[in-house]
């Protein structure tokens, strides 16, 4: 398949398949820890805006979280169909680890997913909202176990090597390898502001065509407050993060700046732009600034970084990719954090809902939050190649012996599957986001709260014209 290897297919049938999984387990954060902050705001304030809000986002929270855990099951199976050399190699740690994950994350959100979905008029106040909160600790905790598996893949450490077989012998040295902190802060944060750029694009969406109501308004300023935050603090993570990165994945670092050379003592420039040519081992059309790139990567004026020409060719990242992949979330996160203060101004104007220039940019910024979750994954994984556990197994020794027609025909398979089966429900959770909050107020939602008899919600009727209260109220 154009005179791709085997392993190159492998790379991207996986590349594809983690590329879809990481977007909905990133929703799910964000949205799970919206909910509780909804229930529980309502719960103190007795506003009703909060109640409506809670509503509407547990629809699309139910299909993102589906989806979710079908395309991350798919993957499970890919570490061993694919990837069987990786799993006997590490299997005794990533695996453990994985399984962490199910019986501590996976079981906490499954025992209470049921209640927090249909069981507002079924439990008490308090049992529906600590239902509530604990499938938002649940999916805090998935990221926890997750992201200590991949970050010991980046920074291993606590084992020994026996038979071919990483043997683990300190687990705390294990989970708490030295990247897992960064990338576990990094990777949360990522889900909360993928999630507002979400939201405060949907109330965005229906302020544009003329639906302004308080729940709108409420959504917008949440989202905008949430952005306003953490976008900044995003930005001090990922300098943290990058100087984490740069002490133990170095040439990582080198090919993200596309730095190939260091001129006797002089500092490193920063470069803006250019094109990394891999072949002719140099960064074409690059404009740089100077001392900058040694600014932001040591903290100094004078220190230089490691140049990727320093390498092996053999152990050199893709620098023409990650290059790019690295500004591009880096260019997002600025302008994330240009909205969070361009939406402060207008919020002190009192035209925060009626400046329409900021409401279609902010429709434009609502897939932004994902996008550079995704160019951040790939900085992070491509970043660490020819490695799949950095300085002990490389990727090419890593794969199963399949045939290129093999992987070739399932590659094919998993493109049209995906597409059909996610793109419909994309499609569908898009429906949901179209309709908005309804407005209940008079109705039987209306009155008292978890505990008091009426239809529970029920995600896949939401979209169809009449939600779960107007078919209570026509019987």
């Amino acid at each position: 398949m154009f005179d791709l290897q085997a392993l190159d297919l492998a790379r991207m049938q996986f590349a594809f398949t983690v590329s879809f999984h990481i977007l909905f387990p990133a929703v799910t954060v964000g949205l799970a820890a919206y909910l509780a902050v909804l229930e529980g705001l309502w719960l103190r304030t007795h506003d009703n805006t909060y109640r409506t809000l809670y509503h509407f986002w547990i629809k699309i929270f139910a299909v993102n979280f589906g989806m979710g855990v079908v395309s991350g099951l798919v993957m499970a199976y890919e570490f061993g169909t694919n990837w069987s050399r990786f799993s006997y190699f590490a299997g005794p740690i990533t695996g453990t680890l994985l399984t962490y994950e199910v019986l501590t994350a996976f079981f906490l959100e499954a025992g209470f997913l049921g209640v927090m979905l249909f069981g507002w008029s079924r439990v008490g106040r308090g049992l529906h909202f600590f239902s509530t909160v604990m499938v938002a600790v649940g999916t805090l905790v998935s990221s926890f176990w997750i992201l200590a598996s991949n970050s010991w893949m980046q920074t291993p450490q606590g084992f020994k090597i026996d038979h071919g077989q990483v043997i683990p012998m300190d687990w705390l040295k294990i989970i708490f390898n030295p990247s897992f902190p960064y990338r576990l802060v990094h990777m949360s944060i990522a889900a909360f502001v993928a999630t507002a750029f979400f939201v405060g694009a949907s109330a965005a969406w229906h302020l544009l065509g003329g639906r302004d109501n308080p729940a709108v308004r409420r959504m917008l300023s949440m989202a905008m407050w949430m952005a306003l935050i953490v976008a900044p603090i995003q930005a001090v993570v990922g300098d943290a993060h990058g100087l984490n990165t740069l002490e133990h994945q170095p040439a990582k670092i080198a090919a993200i700046e596309g730095h190939w050379e260091n001129v006797g003592n002089e500092p490193t420039p920063l470069i803006l732009f250019g094109w990394p040519d891999m072949k002719a081992e140099k960064t074409r059309f690059s404009v740089e600034i100077p001392y900058l790139g040694s600014l932001i990567l040591t903290h100094s004026l004078d220190r230089q970084i490691p140049a990727l020409a320093s390498f092996a060719p053999e152990d050199r990242p893709n620098s023409t990719i990650v290059f790019w992949s690295f500004r591009i979330m880096v260019g997002l996160g600025m302008l994330m954090i240009f909205t969070g203060l361009w939406s402060l101004w207008l919020r002190k104007r009192g035209t925060l809902y009626r400046c329409r220039s900021f409401l279609y940019f902010l429709m434009l910024m609502g897939p932004s939050g994902l996008i550079a979750l995704l160019a951040g994954w790939f900085t992070t994984e491509i970043g660490r190649q020819p490695w799949v556990v950095y300085g002990l197994l490389r990727t090419a020794d890593a794969s199963s012996n399949h045939s290129v027609a093999q992987m070739s025909i399932t590659l094919v398979l998993f493109v049209l599957v995906y597409f059909a089966l996610f793109g419909t429900g994309l499609g569908y959770m898009m429906r949901l986001v179209r309709k908005g909050p309804q407005n209940h107020e008079g109705d039987a939602l209306s009155h008292g709260g978890p505990g008091h008899l009426r239809t529970p919600a029920r995600p896949l009727s939401a979209a169809h014209g009449g939600d779960a209260d107007s078919h209570h109220k026509g019987h």
